[in-house]
Protein backbone atom coordinates (compact mmCIF):
# COMPACT_ATOMS: atom_id res chain seq x y z
CA UNK A 1 0.00 0.00 0.00
CA UNK A 2 1.32 3.60 -0.64
CA UNK A 3 1.84 5.83 1.88
CA UNK A 4 0.34 9.29 2.33
CA UNK A 5 2.79 12.18 1.10
CA UNK A 6 2.95 13.47 5.00
CA UNK A 7 3.76 9.86 6.09
CA UNK A 8 6.55 9.93 3.02
CA UNK A 9 7.33 13.24 4.91
CA UNK A 10 7.76 11.97 8.59
CA UNK A 11 9.47 8.60 7.45
CA UNK A 12 12.01 10.73 5.87
CA UNK A 13 12.66 13.20 8.53
CA UNK A 14 12.35 10.47 11.40
CA UNK A 15 14.70 7.96 9.71
CA UNK A 16 17.22 10.58 9.41
CA UNK A 17 16.97 11.61 13.10
CA UNK A 18 20.82 10.86 15.00
CA UNK A 19 19.25 9.46 18.22
CA UNK A 20 16.40 9.12 20.68
CA UNK A 21 16.94 12.90 21.82
CA UNK A 22 16.40 14.04 18.26
CA UNK A 23 13.05 11.89 17.68
CA UNK A 24 11.87 12.93 20.78
CA UNK A 25 12.17 16.94 19.83
CA UNK A 26 10.96 16.08 16.23
CA UNK A 27 7.48 14.32 17.74
CA UNK A 28 7.08 17.41 20.17
CA UNK A 29 7.31 19.96 16.93
CA UNK A 30 5.11 17.37 15.08
CA UNK A 31 2.57 17.85 17.89
CA UNK A 32 2.82 21.27 17.49
CA UNK A 33 1.32 21.07 13.93
CA UNK A 34 -2.01 19.40 14.81
CA UNK A 35 -4.74 21.92 14.06
CA UNK A 36 -6.52 22.86 17.39
CA UNK A 37 -9.56 21.30 17.85
CA UNK A 38 -12.42 24.07 18.98
CA UNK A 39 -13.58 23.60 22.28
CA UNK A 40 -16.97 22.22 20.86
CA UNK A 41 -15.26 19.20 19.58
CA UNK A 42 -13.77 18.42 23.00
CA UNK A 43 -16.34 16.76 24.09
CA UNK A 44 -17.27 13.43 25.98
CA UNK A 45 -18.38 12.52 22.51
CA UNK A 46 -15.25 12.58 20.65
CA UNK A 47 -13.09 11.27 23.74
CA UNK A 48 -11.14 8.53 22.60
CA UNK A 49 -11.49 5.93 25.89
CA UNK A 50 -8.73 3.02 26.77
CA UNK A 51 -6.03 6.35 26.55
CA UNK A 52 -4.43 7.41 29.82
CA UNK A 53 -4.54 10.88 28.37
CA UNK A 54 -7.28 12.89 27.06
CA UNK A 55 -7.60 12.15 23.66
CA UNK A 56 -10.02 13.74 21.81
CA UNK A 57 -11.23 12.61 17.94
CA UNK A 58 -12.81 13.94 14.63
CA UNK A 59 -13.48 12.88 11.65
CA UNK A 60 -14.82 13.52 8.29
CA UNK A 61 -15.53 11.93 4.62
CA UNK A 62 -13.99 13.80 1.40
CA UNK A 63 -14.86 11.81 -1.69
CA UNK A 64 -14.30 8.52 -0.38
CA UNK A 65 -11.38 8.94 1.47
CA UNK A 66 -11.50 9.81 5.31
CA UNK A 67 -9.70 12.93 7.09
CA UNK A 68 -9.12 12.92 10.68
CA UNK A 69 -8.36 15.68 13.39
CA UNK A 70 -7.83 14.90 16.79
CA UNK A 71 -5.85 17.10 20.05
CA UNK A 72 -4.55 15.62 23.57
CA UNK A 73 -3.37 17.10 27.02
CA UNK A 74 -0.41 15.39 26.87
CA UNK A 75 2.49 16.91 24.73
CA UNK A 76 4.57 13.36 23.59
CA UNK A 77 0.64 11.94 22.77
CA UNK A 78 0.32 14.90 20.31
CA UNK A 79 3.11 14.15 18.82
CA UNK A 80 2.58 10.11 18.47
CA UNK A 81 -0.89 11.28 17.15
CA UNK A 82 0.26 14.10 14.85
CA UNK A 83 2.46 10.85 12.92
CA UNK A 84 -0.76 8.78 13.17
CA UNK A 85 -2.74 11.03 11.68
CA UNK A 86 0.12 11.55 8.93
CA UNK A 87 -0.31 8.05 8.35
CA UNK A 88 -3.73 7.29 7.66
CA UNK A 89 -5.36 11.09 6.58
CA UNK A 90 -6.87 10.40 2.82
CA UNK A 91 -6.97 6.77 3.28
CA UNK A 92 -10.28 4.93 2.72
CA UNK A 93 -11.91 2.97 5.01
CA UNK A 94 -10.33 -0.57 3.70
CA UNK A 95 -7.04 1.07 3.63
CA UNK A 96 -7.24 2.48 7.03
CA UNK A 97 -8.06 -1.32 8.60
CA UNK A 98 -4.70 -2.46 6.58
CA UNK A 99 -2.98 0.03 8.33
CA UNK A 100 -0.38 -1.99 10.61
CA UNK A 101 0.16 0.79 13.73
CA UNK A 102 3.36 -1.14 15.63
CA UNK A 103 4.94 -1.61 11.90
CA UNK A 104 3.99 2.16 11.27
CA UNK A 105 6.23 3.19 14.93
CA UNK A 106 8.98 1.04 14.04
CA UNK A 107 10.00 2.31 10.30
CA UNK A 108 9.82 5.05 12.36
CA UNK A 109 12.13 3.99 15.03
CA UNK A 110 9.76 4.87 17.65
CA UNK A 111 8.24 1.57 18.51
CA UNK A 112 10.95 1.47 21.89
CA UNK A 113 9.98 4.09 23.27
CA UNK A 114 6.16 3.52 23.53
CA UNK A 115 5.32 1.93 26.82
CA UNK A 116 2.26 -0.80 26.53
CA UNK A 117 -0.08 1.92 28.06
CA UNK A 118 0.74 4.98 25.00
CA UNK A 119 0.44 1.37 23.05
CA UNK A 120 -2.77 0.71 23.67
CA UNK A 121 -4.03 4.47 23.74
CA UNK A 122 -3.01 4.38 19.89
CA UNK A 123 -3.91 1.59 19.18
CA UNK A 124 -7.36 2.80 21.01
CA UNK A 125 -7.15 5.70 18.90
CA UNK A 126 -6.98 3.77 15.24
CA UNK A 127 -9.39 1.55 16.42
CA UNK A 128 -11.88 4.50 16.93
CA UNK A 129 -10.63 6.13 13.50
CA UNK A 130 -11.87 2.28 12.66
CA UNK A 131 -15.43 2.57 14.00
CA UNK A 132 -15.96 6.26 12.43
CA UNK A 133 -15.24 4.79 9.66
CA UNK A 134 -17.73 2.45 9.22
Amino acid sequence: MSLPPDAITALEVFQGAAGWEQRARLLMQWGERLTALDDADKVEANRVHGCESQVWLVASLENGHWQFAAASDARLIRGLVALLLARVNGLTAQQLREVDLADWFNQLGLSRQLSPSRSNGLNAVLQRMGELAL
